[in-house]
């Protein structure tokens, strides 16, 4: 069992044509330097696409009071591929023939009609590839909008979505939506920002950081070996920091320097051991270099993190973006830094689907075309998803079945005008 509670294993062939029967319908894109993230809706097999919309039926309809509209079942999907892999996202679009807004349409649909919601820097540079070759037309959606629209979505309307995490222990936090503002948000990707939320659609960056994702993977692939940010991480397991990490206990003989309240084994100085070492970069073990390297930007975005909550008197602290990926370590670390620079008055807290705030609020930016409006009140809690579930009709690819497994889905509803 994976960290989202998704089950391993292969689907028997039933579960498998229920899922080549599901229609999928509203896709949107969140295309950042290092990765694509994906967010669609599968409709549940017992709804059918009419007259080029889809609509409800039978068990699937929800009485809403308004005979323009179609409601729903079914399960957002999340997916992410890697940037540098763009042809393989193409391929998955390509075999599960998104269209017309994002929507699944029988026959000829008219290029024009062929928009998808898309945020990230990507959304402007791949905006001609997706054309070209889908004949999809990038709708550009804002990032820090599509940010904290995703957010804001999860915290209110996804149970068991929250958590903290020190010391080894995972604890679900159970969010009043009436106290839910303000928040600061720290999310995480190639660098790093923060934004204070005030309420739907009320935010301001207030801060950030150029130290984040893409300065742990590309440090880590001049210092190592390492060619991917997985790698670096799995490699980080099996490392000691303190080999390379200069502890107060190494300036002050083991001891702790208690007057101002540091213990011997916090770190004095990142990467300090080297300093004094007459070493070569070969002479060190590269798990203890990755190890050192992920503590210390951990680290530092935990206390940033704290002292803009601080510099605002907010408490609640949501780190998101694909900089963590549920790491033991990585929350540990962050965790550890934000408890002991605000003496426990203040936690970091993790979302479960961290790398999707951007493409789930991109997705849920449908509602402003008038087209389709999504009914966020009836998104209810995440529920297994097994490798190969949706995972693109005839394409097998190990590394997608893998982020389907790992991301799982989650039920929900969705409105749409007639």
């Amino acid at each position: 069992m994976d960290r989202n509670g998704v089950m391993e294993g292969e689907l028997e062939g039933k579960e498998m044509n229920k899922c080549v029967e599901e229609e999928v319908s509203h896709l949107a894109l969140d295309i950042g330097g290092s990765l694509i993230k994906m967010v669609y809706f599968c409709v549940s097999n017992n709804c059918s696409v009419h007259q080029g919309i889809l609509s409800s039926k039978g068990s699937c309809g929800l009485s809403n009071g308004n005979a323009n509209c179609s409601v729903l079942k079914g399960k957002l999907h999340f997916l992410k591929f890697e940037t540098t892999k763009i042809n393989e996202c193409l391929e998955f679009l390509s075999s599960k023939q998104f269209h017309r807004n994002g929507g699944y349409c029988h026959g000829d649909c008219a290029s024009d009609k062929n928009i998808i919601k898309a945020t990230g820097g990507g959304a402007f540079k791949f905006a001609d590839l997706f054309k070209e070759k889908l004949g999809m037309t990038l709708d550009k959606v804002d990032e820090m909008d599509s940010l904290v629209a995703g957010a804001n979505f999860l915290l209110k309307e996804a149970s068991r979505e929250a958590f903290t995490y020190m010391d080894g222990q995972k604890e679900y936090v159970q969010i009043d939506q009436k106290d839910l503002y303000p928040y600061l948000l720290v999310n995480i990707g190639s660098g790093v920002s923060m934004i204070k939320v005030d309420g739907d659609g009320k935010f301001e960056r207030v801060s950030g950081t150029s130290v984040g994702g893409g300065t742990f993977l590309g440090l880590g692939k001049l210092l190592t070996k390492c060619k991917s940010f997985d790698e670096l991480l799995e490699l980080s397991h099996s490392g000691n920091n303190r080999v390379i990490d200069m502890l107060v206990g190494d300036i002050f003989g083991g001891m702790d320097y208690s007057k101002i309240g540091l213990a011997s084994t916090a770190i004095a100085s990142s990467f300090g051991k080297a300093v004094s070492e007459d070493k070569d970069l070969e002479d060190y073990r590269a798990e203890d270099v990755a190890r050192s390297l992920l503590r210390m930007i951990s680290n530092n975005i935990g206390q940033i993190a704290y002292l803009n909550a601080l510099r605002f008197g907010l408490k609640r602290i949501f780190f998101g973006g694909f900089f963590i990926r549920g790491h033991a370590y990585t929350m540990d670390t962050i965790s550890v830094a934000v408890n002991f620079w605000s003496k426990g008055e203040a936690k970091a807290m993790f979302l479960r689907h961290e790398g999707f705030l951007g493409a789930l609020g991109a997705f849920m930016s449908y509602k402003e075309d008038g087209l389709t409006d999504l009914m966020a009140h009836h998104f209810v809690e995440q529920v297994p998803i097994k490798p190969s579930l949706c995972a693109g009709g005839s394409l097998n690819n190990s590394s997608i079945l893998e982020d389907v497994n790992e991301n799982g889905s989650i039920e929900c509803t969705v409105q749409l005008s007639n």
